[in-house]
């Protein structure tokens, strides 16, 4: 079987752009030739950080304007200001500017795209252990944010019942499970 030829990009054109993200509509040439057009969403690459310790997951909880909901989660984030940051020093600025959490190791878990289908962004996830207590530092945005620690198996029962939405906290948790990182 032979592998389809990509889409051909014929043109593209910025439709807005904001501090956080770009969109996009290219017109595009399908392996087939018939012409369309595709949009999407051009966003920084963000780290998501599973702070362990003593069995205790650290949570964050905060309105997410989008669904107009708060939600748990894990810590995670971009710096607008330096896209192109190191990802493990992003995380471990992120893990305190949200948590107030320093961790003495980080490990690597794996890098997964949300929304490939619609977003160019992806991200880096960490396991952070060996946490001592430092400042936290929220940005504007985040006024409201709020942490706390749970036992794992209270964060899995928060995944299982709906009560944590966010699917990229429930990817990294499964990948950390799976990987035996748990």
């Amino acid at each position: 079987m032979s592998k389809p030829a990509d889409i051909q990009t014929l043109a593209s054109r910025l439709v807005y752009e904001n501090r956080w993200m770009k969109v996009r509509e290219d017109a595009i040439r399908r392996a087939d030739g018939s012409d369309g057009i595709y949009g999407f969403v051009e966003k920084p690459d963000f780290v998501i950080i599973l702070p362990v310790q003593d069995g205790m997951i650290h949570l964050v909880e905060q309105y997410r304007y989008p669904i107009k909901q708060r939600q748990w989660e894990l810590p995670q984030g971009s710096w607008e200001e330096d896209p192109d940051a190191d990802a493990l020093a992003l995380a471990r600025g992120e893990l305190l500017e949200e948590t107030g959490l320093i961790a003495g190791a980080i490990t690597f878990i794996g890098e997964l795209y949300p929304l490939y289908g619609t977003a160019t962004q992806k991200y880096r996830a960490y396991l952070a252990t060996d946490l001592q207590a430092g400042v936290s530092a929220p940005d504007h945005e985040e006024q409201d944010l709020i942490t706390r620690a749970f036992p794992i198996a209270t964060v899995e029962a928060m995944i299982l019942s709906g009560e944590i939405q966010d699917a990229n906290t429930v990817a990294v948790f499964g990948l950390a499970r799976l990987k035996r990182l748990l």
